[in-house]
């Protein structure tokens, strides 16, 4: 007995084993090579290895693999499964859908992928909506979980490593709106920092530069245009707090005296704007701030 499978396009230079734990079983990569060398795939009726790259139609069979036992399996191979609700929701949210990217108003509170701490995600709303019909979101940059605004996910492989290259070479450019506590001297103009991050008790430290316009300010708040030119897990925030004007809303950088108060329960920085090119095609995307966000702005200048 064996199941037959035809190499999609959005699969297209996919390494075996990876194309194999994508669409047929997500299990550990030492069973996926076992399966290989044991004879049990085959690409257009011939024997192959781990590292061949399939291609566009390509006809791969997979024999009888009734030995791999369900404990074997990955635990995180569950997904979240959308309400009827929430797929209707997500019309509001859309700001642009087209053949190889869609790009959201993500709202605060909803984690981009699932994780240890969160399993309702954008990811797995968005591949149960009509928007991802027959496709699989790619996620080519991620905003924190309190963190409003743009979001651009690809729907192919193609899109999907275009994407990350050009935010990997600076040449997708993202604006931000914070609220953050207290004023900010008129003359500063760019952040400059060093973040240090940790991995596996590994000290590093990663430069950090984001430029700064005041838009609004009052002895309590000051509301921020914001233009990072790195990408560094939670830069804002840091840089930010380093300065010695957290982010209202945030508990995890911020300062004694200004610890979130329970009428500001959620971050307040917002991705308002996106812009790229692409092909000599501009593409620009802005997205409105939350009710929470623009009554707060409202009420304090």
């Amino acid at each position: 007995m064996f199941k037959k499978y035809i190499v999609e396009r959005d699969y297209h230079n996919t390494r075996l084993d990876k194309w194999f734990k994508s669409k047929v079983l997500n299990i550990p990569q030492s069973l996926v090579e076992k399966i290989i060398r044991k004879r049990k795939i085959k690409v257009n009726k011939k024997k192959t290895k781990t590292s061949y790259r399939v291609k566009i139609n390509d006809i791969i069979e997979v024999f009888n693999i009734s030995e791999i036992k369900p404990n074997n399996l990955k635990i995180n191979s569950y997904k979240y499964k959308a309400t009827k609700e929430e797929k209707k929701n997500y019309d509001s949210f859309i700001i642009e859908n087209n053949d190889n990217f869609i790009v959201i108003n993500k709202p605060s509170g909803i984690p981009v992928q699932g994780g240890t701490r969160s399993f309702k995600n954008i990811t797995d709303l968005l591949s149960s909506t009509k928007y991802f019909e027959n496709q699989k979101p790619h996620i080519v940059h991620r905003l924190d979980k309190e963190t409003s605004g743009v979001l651009i996910i690809a729907k192919n492989r193609e899109y999907a490593q275009l994407l990350t290259s050009l935010f990997r070479i600076r040449k997708i450019h993202k604006n931000y709106l914070a609220i953050v506590h207290g004023e900010i001297p008129k003359n500063k103009k760019t952040l400059e920092d060093n973040l240090i991050l940790y991995e596996k008790n590994k000290k590093i430290v990663q430069k950090a530069i984001t430029h700064l316009k005041i838009l609004k300010s009052s002895q309590k708040y000051s509301l921020l245009e914001l233009k990072p030119i790195t990408g560094r897990k939670h830069q804002l925030r840091k840089q930010l707090f380093n300065l010695g004007n957290p982010v209202v809303g945030d508990n995890k950088y911020s300062i004694h005296k200004y610890k979130k108060s329970k009428k500001n329960q959620n971050l307040m920085l917002h991705a308002s704007k996106l812009k790229f090119m692409i092909n000599n095609v501009k593409y620009n995307f802005e997205a409105k701030s939350n009710e929470e966000f623009s009554n707060l702005i409202k009420k304090q200048f």
